[in-house]
Protein backbone atom coordinates (compact mmCIF):
# COMPACT_ATOMS: atom_id res chain seq x y z
CA UNK A 1 0.00 0.00 0.00
CA UNK A 2 1.06 3.69 -0.51
CA UNK A 3 0.73 6.34 2.20
CA UNK A 4 -0.86 9.59 2.09
CA UNK A 5 1.08 12.62 3.48
CA UNK A 6 0.72 16.42 2.59
CA UNK A 7 4.66 16.83 3.00
CA UNK A 8 7.57 14.59 3.39
CA UNK A 9 10.57 15.74 5.10
CA UNK A 10 13.89 13.77 3.63
CA UNK A 11 16.65 14.32 6.58
CA UNK A 12 17.05 15.31 10.14
CA UNK A 13 20.02 17.36 10.38
CA UNK A 14 19.84 20.81 11.27
CA UNK A 15 17.79 22.13 8.28
CA UNK A 16 15.54 19.60 8.46
CA UNK A 17 14.65 19.99 12.17
CA UNK A 18 14.45 23.57 11.44
CA UNK A 19 11.58 22.91 8.71
CA UNK A 20 9.64 20.10 10.88
CA UNK A 21 9.09 22.53 13.95
CA UNK A 22 7.88 25.08 11.87
CA UNK A 23 5.51 22.31 9.98
CA UNK A 24 4.72 20.58 13.43
CA UNK A 25 3.76 24.30 14.79
CA UNK A 26 1.52 25.22 11.18
CA UNK A 27 0.02 21.99 12.25
CA UNK A 28 0.69 20.28 8.92
CA UNK A 29 0.11 16.94 8.01
CA UNK A 30 4.22 15.52 7.76
CA UNK A 31 6.24 13.16 8.06
CA UNK A 32 10.10 12.51 8.89
CA UNK A 33 12.55 10.09 7.14
CA UNK A 34 16.69 9.65 8.45
CA UNK A 35 18.78 7.54 6.88
CA UNK A 36 21.37 7.98 9.78
CA UNK A 37 20.90 5.35 12.88
CA UNK A 38 20.24 8.23 15.43
CA UNK A 39 19.83 12.04 16.21
CA UNK A 40 22.63 14.23 15.47
CA UNK A 41 22.63 14.90 11.61
CA UNK A 42 25.89 14.43 10.36
CA UNK A 43 27.66 15.63 13.02
CA UNK A 44 27.32 12.66 14.70
CA UNK A 45 29.97 10.47 12.47
CA UNK A 46 32.52 13.79 13.06
CA UNK A 47 35.95 12.46 14.61
CA UNK A 48 35.85 11.66 18.36
CA UNK A 49 39.11 14.47 18.80
CA UNK A 50 36.74 16.87 17.36
CA UNK A 51 35.54 18.65 20.73
CA UNK A 52 33.35 21.18 20.94
CA UNK A 53 35.92 24.12 21.44
CA UNK A 54 37.62 22.87 18.05
CA UNK A 55 34.41 23.00 16.11
CA UNK A 56 32.75 25.89 14.70
CA UNK A 57 30.10 27.18 16.04
CA UNK A 58 26.97 25.15 16.27
CA UNK A 59 23.89 27.08 15.49
CA UNK A 60 21.12 26.61 18.13
CA UNK A 61 17.92 25.50 16.09
CA UNK A 62 14.95 27.37 16.59
CA UNK A 63 12.60 27.42 19.45
CA UNK A 64 15.47 25.72 21.78
CA UNK A 65 19.08 26.84 22.78
CA UNK A 66 21.91 24.37 22.76
CA UNK A 67 22.89 26.02 26.00
CA UNK A 68 26.95 26.19 27.19
CA UNK A 69 27.93 22.24 27.49
CA UNK A 70 31.49 21.32 27.98
CA UNK A 71 33.90 22.84 25.41
CA UNK A 72 36.10 19.54 25.89
CA UNK A 73 33.39 17.22 25.54
CA UNK A 74 33.12 15.26 21.69
CA UNK A 75 31.20 17.87 19.47
CA UNK A 76 29.49 14.50 18.16
CA UNK A 77 28.44 13.84 21.44
CA UNK A 78 27.01 17.30 22.08
CA UNK A 79 25.58 17.46 19.20
CA UNK A 80 23.66 14.37 19.11
CA UNK A 81 22.18 14.71 22.16
CA UNK A 82 21.09 17.96 21.70
CA UNK A 83 18.89 16.97 18.42
CA UNK A 84 17.70 14.40 20.39
CA UNK A 85 15.75 16.65 22.98
CA UNK A 86 15.40 18.61 20.40
CA UNK A 87 13.23 15.87 18.49
CA UNK A 88 11.47 15.05 21.92
CA UNK A 89 10.66 18.36 23.41
CA UNK A 90 8.84 19.38 19.62
CA UNK A 91 7.34 16.07 19.07
CA UNK A 92 9.27 15.59 15.84
CA UNK A 93 8.88 11.68 15.01
CA UNK A 94 11.41 10.90 12.79
CA UNK A 95 11.28 7.37 11.39
CA UNK A 96 14.75 6.32 11.31
CA UNK A 97 17.00 4.67 9.71
CA UNK A 98 14.73 5.02 6.95
CA UNK A 99 16.45 4.82 2.87
CA UNK A 100 14.45 6.90 0.30
CA UNK A 101 15.49 5.42 -2.78
CA UNK A 102 13.65 7.28 -5.00
CA UNK A 103 10.75 9.99 -5.53
CA UNK A 104 8.95 9.68 -8.59
CA UNK A 105 6.47 11.86 -10.51
CA UNK A 106 2.68 9.90 -9.82
CA UNK A 107 0.12 11.11 -12.43
CA UNK A 108 -2.19 13.09 -10.39
CA UNK A 109 0.83 15.72 -9.79
CA UNK A 110 1.72 14.58 -6.19
CA UNK A 111 5.18 12.25 -5.40
CA UNK A 112 5.79 8.84 -4.60
CA UNK A 113 8.87 8.03 -2.26
CA UNK A 114 9.94 5.01 -2.26
CA UNK A 115 11.32 3.87 0.66
CA UNK A 116 12.54 1.70 2.94
CA UNK A 117 9.42 1.65 5.07
CA UNK A 118 6.63 1.52 2.13
CA UNK A 119 5.71 4.30 -0.38
CA UNK A 120 4.36 7.75 0.53
CA UNK A 121 2.42 9.99 -1.78
CA UNK A 122 3.22 13.66 -0.83
CA UNK A 123 2.04 16.70 -2.31
CA UNK A 124 5.42 18.67 -1.31
CA UNK A 125 8.65 17.55 -0.36
CA UNK A 126 11.48 19.04 1.39
CA UNK A 127 14.50 17.41 0.90
CA UNK A 128 17.27 17.96 3.91
CA UNK A 129 19.39 14.44 3.17
CA UNK A 130 22.70 16.93 3.16
CA UNK A 131 26.03 16.05 2.06
CA UNK A 132 27.50 13.15 4.37
CA UNK A 133 26.75 10.07 2.07
CA UNK A 134 28.57 11.24 -0.69
CA UNK A 135 32.35 12.54 0.11
CA UNK A 136 34.18 13.96 -3.08
CA UNK A 137 37.03 11.93 -4.19
CA UNK A 138 38.83 14.04 -6.92
CA UNK A 139 41.22 12.18 -9.85
CA UNK A 140 44.71 12.33 -10.34
CA UNK A 141 47.05 10.88 -12.63
CA UNK A 142 48.25 7.58 -10.95
CA UNK A 143 45.80 7.06 -8.02
CA UNK A 144 45.66 3.40 -8.01
CA UNK A 145 49.25 3.26 -8.40
CA UNK A 146 49.74 4.20 -4.95
CA UNK A 147 50.96 1.36 -2.12
CA UNK A 148 49.89 3.64 0.99
CA UNK A 149 46.76 4.38 1.87
CA UNK A 150 44.05 6.85 0.52
CA UNK A 151 41.39 8.18 3.49
CA UNK A 152 38.50 10.42 3.03
CA UNK A 153 37.68 12.49 5.57
CA UNK A 154 34.08 11.01 5.62
CA UNK A 155 36.11 7.59 7.11
CA UNK A 156 38.60 9.86 9.55
CA UNK A 157 38.78 9.16 13.44
CA UNK A 158 41.27 10.77 14.47
CA UNK A 159 44.95 11.46 14.54
CA UNK A 160 46.25 7.94 16.47
CA UNK A 161 46.57 5.65 13.37
CA UNK A 162 49.04 8.08 11.73
CA UNK A 163 51.84 7.83 14.37
CA UNK A 164 55.06 8.08 12.61
CA UNK A 165 53.65 8.08 8.98
CA UNK A 166 54.09 10.55 6.24
CA UNK A 167 50.93 12.43 5.32
CA UNK A 168 49.84 14.21 2.77
CA UNK A 169 46.54 16.60 3.73
CA UNK A 170 44.43 17.30 0.49
CA UNK A 171 41.83 20.31 0.72
CA UNK A 172 41.51 23.72 1.89
CA UNK A 173 38.61 23.88 4.19
CA UNK A 174 38.16 23.89 8.07
CA UNK A 175 38.22 19.61 8.28
CA UNK A 176 41.57 19.70 6.33
CA UNK A 177 42.92 22.12 8.67
CA UNK A 178 41.91 20.89 11.56
CA UNK A 179 42.59 17.21 10.84
CA UNK A 180 45.81 18.57 9.67
CA UNK A 181 46.48 19.97 12.88
CA UNK A 182 46.19 17.01 15.04
CA UNK A 183 47.90 14.61 13.19
CA UNK A 184 51.07 16.94 12.95
CA UNK A 185 51.36 16.33 16.50
CA UNK A 186 52.17 12.37 15.68
CA UNK A 187 52.92 11.91 12.14
CA UNK A 188 56.44 11.76 11.05
CA UNK A 189 56.37 14.55 8.80
CA UNK A 190 53.04 15.92 7.10
CA UNK A 191 52.36 17.94 3.64
CA UNK A 192 49.64 20.02 3.05
CA UNK A 193 48.42 20.77 -0.75
CA UNK A 194 45.33 22.62 -1.88
CA UNK A 195 43.50 23.83 -5.32
CA UNK A 196 44.26 27.94 -4.30
CA UNK A 197 45.70 29.63 -1.72
CA UNK A 198 43.87 29.66 1.14
CA UNK A 199 42.25 32.80 2.09
CA UNK A 200 42.26 33.49 5.73
CA UNK A 201 39.98 35.53 7.69
CA UNK A 202 40.46 37.47 10.55
CA UNK A 203 38.12 38.05 13.36
CA UNK A 204 35.03 35.84 14.30
CA UNK A 205 32.36 34.48 11.64
CA UNK A 206 29.67 36.90 12.50
CA UNK A 207 26.50 37.34 11.15
CA UNK A 208 27.20 39.79 8.24
CA UNK A 209 29.54 37.48 7.52
CA UNK A 210 27.25 34.80 6.96
CA UNK A 211 24.70 36.74 5.27
CA UNK A 212 27.61 38.03 2.57
CA UNK A 213 28.43 34.11 2.32
CA UNK A 214 24.63 33.08 2.22
CA UNK A 215 24.32 35.58 -0.96
CA UNK A 216 27.27 34.45 -2.99
CA UNK A 217 26.29 30.84 -3.29
CA UNK A 218 22.93 31.64 -3.37
CA UNK A 219 23.28 34.04 -6.71
CA UNK A 220 25.17 31.09 -8.21
CA UNK A 221 22.38 28.40 -7.64
CA UNK A 222 20.11 30.94 -9.33
CA UNK A 223 22.00 30.54 -12.48
CA UNK A 224 21.72 27.07 -11.96
CA UNK A 225 25.15 26.54 -11.40
CA UNK A 226 26.97 23.31 -9.10
CA UNK A 227 27.37 25.49 -5.37
CA UNK A 228 30.65 25.11 -4.93
CA UNK A 229 32.78 24.62 -1.51
CA UNK A 230 31.08 26.62 1.22
CA UNK A 231 35.13 27.93 2.16
CA UNK A 232 35.27 29.43 -1.05
CA UNK A 233 33.17 32.12 0.18
CA UNK A 234 34.01 32.20 3.67
CA UNK A 235 37.36 31.83 4.17
CA UNK A 236 39.27 30.18 6.82
CA UNK A 237 39.31 31.77 10.31
CA UNK A 238 42.76 33.05 11.54
CA UNK A 239 42.37 31.42 15.23
CA UNK A 240 45.16 31.22 17.86
CA UNK A 241 45.91 27.69 17.00
CA UNK A 242 46.03 28.08 13.54
CA UNK A 243 48.73 31.19 13.91
CA UNK A 244 50.69 29.70 15.93
CA UNK A 245 50.91 26.60 13.33
CA UNK A 246 51.21 28.94 10.48
CA UNK A 247 54.39 29.89 12.34
CA UNK A 248 55.69 26.53 13.14
CA UNK A 249 55.38 25.02 8.92
CA UNK A 250 52.42 22.87 9.41
CA UNK A 251 50.25 25.39 7.59
CA UNK A 252 52.95 25.88 4.90
CA UNK A 253 50.42 25.86 1.79
CA UNK A 254 51.77 23.97 -1.24
CA UNK A 255 50.38 23.87 -4.48
CA UNK A 256 48.06 20.74 -6.48
CA UNK A 257 50.99 17.72 -6.88
CA UNK A 258 50.29 16.75 -10.87
CA UNK A 259 50.39 13.23 -10.19
CA UNK A 260 50.44 10.17 -7.79
CA UNK A 261 53.06 7.69 -7.42
CA UNK A 262 53.39 4.23 -6.10
CA UNK A 263 55.17 6.00 -3.16
CA UNK A 264 53.66 9.45 -2.67
CA UNK A 265 53.18 12.38 -5.00
CA UNK A 266 54.84 14.80 -7.64
CA UNK A 267 54.48 17.94 -8.53
CA UNK A 268 54.54 19.47 -12.25
CA UNK A 269 58.83 21.00 -11.06
CA UNK A 270 59.81 17.83 -10.51
CA UNK A 271 59.96 17.89 -6.57
CA UNK A 272 58.40 14.84 -4.73
CA UNK A 273 56.92 13.80 -1.31
CA UNK A 274 57.12 10.27 -0.22
CA UNK A 275 53.72 9.06 1.65
CA UNK A 276 52.12 6.60 3.51
CA UNK A 277 48.96 8.04 3.71
CA UNK A 278 47.40 10.41 1.72
CA UNK A 279 44.41 12.06 3.39
CA UNK A 280 41.54 13.58 0.82
CA UNK A 281 40.18 16.64 2.70
CA UNK A 282 37.92 16.95 -0.27
CA UNK A 283 34.58 17.66 0.90
CA UNK A 284 30.98 16.12 0.25
CA UNK A 285 28.30 17.05 -2.49
CA UNK A 286 25.03 17.31 -2.43
CA UNK A 287 22.84 13.64 -1.89
CA UNK A 288 20.16 14.12 -4.59
CA UNK A 289 20.54 10.45 -5.93
CA UNK A 290 16.78 9.38 -5.21
CA UNK A 291 15.93 12.34 -6.94
CA UNK A 292 17.09 11.52 -10.11
CA UNK A 293 13.74 10.66 -11.79
CA UNK A 294 12.88 14.14 -11.66
CA UNK A 295 15.32 15.56 -13.95
CA UNK A 296 15.64 18.44 -11.82
CA UNK A 297 19.35 19.06 -13.07
CA UNK A 298 20.12 21.72 -15.86
CA UNK A 299 22.58 21.71 -18.60
CA UNK A 300 24.96 23.71 -16.13
CA UNK A 301 24.92 20.42 -14.13
CA UNK A 302 23.61 22.11 -11.04
CA UNK A 303 19.64 22.88 -10.24
CA UNK A 304 18.61 26.15 -10.60
CA UNK A 305 16.86 27.57 -7.42
CA UNK A 306 14.30 30.21 -6.39
CA UNK A 307 15.40 30.57 -2.48
CA UNK A 308 14.90 27.28 -1.04
CA UNK A 309 11.96 26.04 -4.32
CA UNK A 310 13.64 24.15 -7.11
CA UNK A 311 12.62 27.28 -9.35
CA UNK A 312 10.57 24.39 -12.23
CA UNK A 313 9.42 22.27 -9.46
CA UNK A 314 7.41 24.13 -6.48
CA UNK A 315 6.58 20.85 -5.01
CA UNK A 316 10.21 20.43 -3.83
CA UNK A 317 12.26 22.52 -1.54
CA UNK A 318 16.10 21.60 -1.25
CA UNK A 319 17.79 22.32 2.28
CA UNK A 320 21.45 21.92 2.21
CA UNK A 321 21.77 22.76 -1.48
CA UNK A 322 22.87 26.04 -2.02
CA UNK A 323 23.13 28.40 0.34
CA UNK A 324 21.51 26.04 3.16
CA UNK A 325 24.47 23.75 2.99
CA UNK A 326 25.98 25.12 6.27
CA UNK A 327 25.31 26.04 9.58
CA UNK A 328 25.22 29.86 8.24
CA UNK A 329 21.60 29.66 6.40
CA UNK A 330 19.93 25.92 7.67
CA UNK A 331 17.57 27.64 10.21
CA UNK A 332 16.47 30.08 7.93
CA UNK A 333 16.27 27.84 4.60
CA UNK A 334 14.16 25.57 6.83
CA UNK A 335 11.56 27.93 8.09
CA UNK A 336 11.34 29.09 4.35
CA UNK A 337 10.73 26.02 3.16
CA UNK A 338 8.18 25.04 5.75
CA UNK A 339 6.10 28.08 5.38
CA UNK A 340 6.25 28.59 1.71
CA UNK A 341 4.62 24.85 1.47
CA UNK A 342 1.96 26.07 4.28
CA UNK A 343 1.23 29.20 1.75
CA UNK A 344 1.02 26.20 -0.85
CA UNK A 345 -1.34 24.03 0.80
CA UNK A 346 -3.74 27.04 2.02
CA UNK A 347 -3.69 28.09 -1.71
CA UNK A 348 -5.24 24.47 -2.35
CA UNK A 349 -7.59 24.27 0.60
CA UNK A 350 -5.85 21.93 2.60
CA UNK A 351 -4.53 24.61 5.13
CA UNK A 352 -4.26 22.88 8.84
CA UNK A 353 -7.09 23.85 11.34
CA UNK A 354 -4.95 23.20 14.53
CA UNK A 355 -1.98 25.04 14.56
CA UNK A 356 0.53 24.61 17.58
CA UNK A 357 2.47 26.49 19.99
CA UNK A 358 6.00 27.47 21.09
CA UNK A 359 6.31 24.19 22.85
CA UNK A 360 3.42 21.70 22.33
CA UNK A 361 3.33 18.26 24.04
CA UNK A 362 5.01 15.15 22.07
CA UNK A 363 1.99 14.11 20.05
CA UNK A 364 1.43 10.94 19.42
CA UNK A 365 2.65 9.38 15.49
CA UNK A 366 -0.26 10.21 13.31
CA UNK A 367 -2.21 8.28 11.43
CA UNK A 368 -1.64 7.85 8.03
CA UNK A 369 -3.97 7.38 5.29
CA UNK A 370 -3.71 3.90 3.04
CA UNK A 371 -4.53 4.94 -1.20
CA UNK A 372 -3.74 1.93 -3.70
CA UNK A 373 -0.66 2.85 -5.97
CA UNK A 374 -3.11 4.12 -8.76
CA UNK A 375 -5.30 6.78 -6.62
Amino acid sequence: MTYEVDVAVVGAGQAGLSAGYQLRRDGLDFVMFDHAPRPGGAWQFRWPTLTLGKAHRIADLPGMPLGTPDPARPASEVVSEYFERYEREFGLDVRRPVDVSSVRNLPDGRLLLSTSEGEYAARHLINASGTWEKPFWPRYAGMEAFRGRHLHTHDYRGPGEFAGKRVVVVGGGASGVQALLEIAEVAAETRWVTRRPPEWVEGPFDEERGRAAVARVDERVRRGLPPGSVVSVTGLVLTDEVRAARASGVLRRLPMFERVTPSGVEWADGSSFDADVILWATGFRASLAHLAPLRLRGPGGGIVMDGTRVAGDPRIHLLGYGPSASTIGANRAGRSAARAVRRALREAGRTAANPVGERPEPPARPDRTEISPAA
